[in-house]
């Protein structure tokens, strides 16, 4: 049974994202990496264990398209926590009002947080899972999500690139050169493209309630999370630049996540 892959998929997911427990932004960042990187691979692993008619060389290009894109998050965020951890150390002051600000949260929250964090990746993996397991032999489907994966992932990396190098130019400035000109959050775009992909990739394997309630709301749950994300981004924003000109000019002209459609606010004025 599916079911039962499905849970030993948990487990491994649960385990990964666990480095939360030392750090509780980690379950949401480098422990999201980790989850889905692995859980890429532990598909690949339980296919070569029990084969299936699904070509293997599907399984590997999706295994392979999880594992990059968990190394590029994880890298990405543990490369810039370890650039803030030395910039912190040479200024005392600001290392001992971090260390002073964080709250250490209650076990039993931690815990139901990493309950819910678990099952989000794994039923963000799950379509890679149900594809091989259901035996489906068809290839164009999930090459052309892959392919739109590809693109998210792609979009995502650059657009990192491009903000980093332009924060260094302009740092009293959001980013606003390059795919910032399209929209201002093209990373939240590019992990929604992602995402879209991996959900695409799975509509000829799905079988049953099940399987398409578990990877759809997988898919809604991400883009929630990216719309939430770009809402709390802009208030950040406004609070840091909003008595810049410039600043309510780019933002009154440029879509905050979506391209070509007129959304240029998610938060409320304060």
């Amino acid at each position: 049974m599916y079911w039962e892959l499905l849970g030993i998929l948990l487990i491994i997911c649960a385990v990964l994202c666990a480095v939360g427990f030392y750090k509780f932004v980690y379950f949401l960042s480098v422990g999201y990496g980790f989850a889905i990187a692995g859980g890429g691979i532990a598909v690949l692993i339980m296919y070569l264990i029990h084969p299936s008619a699904t070509p293997l060389w599907i399984v590997l290009l999706q295994a392979l398209l999880f594992v990059c894109y968990g190394a590029r998050l994880s890298g990405f965020l543990l490369a810039r926590e370890l650039k803030s951890a030395s910039f912190r150390k040479t200024n005392v002051a600001k290392a001992s009002l971090a260390k002073n600000n964080e709250k250490k949260m209650p076990f039993f929250v931690l815990v139901t947080i990493w309950v819910c964090v678990a099952v989000l990746y794994t039923a963000q993996v799950s379509p890679m899972l149900f594809r091989f397991k259901n035996e489906s032999t068809d290839v164009a489907v999930p090459v052309i999500g892959m392919l739109i994966s590809v693109f998210g992932l792609v979009l995502e990396s650059l657009s990192d690139r491009q903000k980093s190098t332009q924060k260094k130019e302009r740092p009293d400035m959001v980013a606003t050169q390059g795919l910032y000109r399209i929209v201002r959050c093209p990373n939240y775009l590019g992990e929604i493209i992602f995402w879209t992909g991996i959900f695409v990739s799975g509509f000829t394997t799905y079988q049953g309630f099940g399987q398409w309630i578990t990877a759809a709301l997988a898919y809604i749950c991400i883009v929630y999370i990216m719309f939430n994300g770009a809402q709390r981004m802009e208030k950040r924003q406004m609070k840091q630049y909003g008595s810049k000109p410039e600043y309510q000019a780019y933002v009154s002209k440029t879509p905050i996540i979506l391209p070509l459609i007129p959304l240029y606010h998610l938060a409320k004025p304060e």
